[in-house]
Formats: C-alpha cells, sequence, structure tokens
C-alpha cells in the first residue's frame, strides 16, 4: 500500500464519513464501527477486518471470495473475515462495510441523531 496513511486510517476516514456512523475500540480489543446499537464491522488494526452478514449474503460472498471463515466462529454462516494486505483489499473492506451500512439503513433508517432531530424528551421541555 502506497498511501501514507495505513489500511486503517483510510478505512476509518471513508466509513465514518457516511451519516450516523461512529468507531471507537471495542470490548475484546477491535475497533468497531457502528450504526446506532448496530455494528456493521470492525478492524483488527491494518491486517484483518470482521463482520457479520445475514445467511444467504455470506453464503454469497464466501463464494466469490470476498471473505473467509470468521476466525472465533469457523462454523457458522453469517461471522466473516477479510485480510487487508494491498489497496484492493482496504477498498474492498469499505465495500463490505457499506453493504452491512446500506442494509442497517434501509431496514432501521438512520439513527435519530444522524438526521438531525433531538431526543423527544428535550424537544418537549
Amino acid at each position: 500500500m502506497t498511501d501514507a496513511n495505513t489500511a486503517s486510517e483510510r478505512i476509518t476516514e471513508e466509513v465514518t464519513s457516511w451519516p450516523g456512523v461512529l468507531a471507537g475500540p471495542g470490548r475484546r480489543g477491535e475497533f468497531a464501527f457502528k450504526l446506532g446499537p448496530r455494528e456493521i464491522g470492525h478492524l483488527h488494526g491494518d491486517h484483518a477486518a470482521h463482520f457479520f452478514f445475514p445467511p444467504e449474503e455470506w453464503e454469497e460472498l464466501m463464494r466469490q471470495g470476498r471473505v473467509v471463515h470468521h476466525p472465533v466462529f469457523p462454523n457458522r454462516r453469517g461471522p466473516a473475515a477479510r485480510r487487508i494486505e494491498q489497496e484492493a483489499d482496504v477498498a474492498d473492506v469499505i465495500a463490505l462495510m457499506r453493504r452491512n451500512y446500506e442494509r442497517i439503513v434501509a431496514r432501521h433508517g438512520l439513527p435519530a441523531e444522524a438526521r438531525g432531530e433531538e431526543d423527544t424528551a428535550e424537544a418537549v421541555a
């Protein structure tokens, strides 16, 4: 990778530019990207990304070779991993996170704070 920024910095810059996405350290040493209470994926440094996909989508991504089994859940459909070794991997990690982001927005909408709405209790006060 030739960019001066690391893989995780480039991924973080892009993913946190999407409305409502917050990023920060998780409970197990990962760096997680969340939309409201839902995680869209997380990074382990500059070398791996982990995701969770619905089973049918997971199977499609596995067939395409875009993800592999998650190392902690090797026998489950849904949890997935992607190595980050070159520039194309950075782009695909971003695309995979975008896929989860769009699915969550389609199903649950953006969190109120991402829509610029105040908490209803504050709005009434």
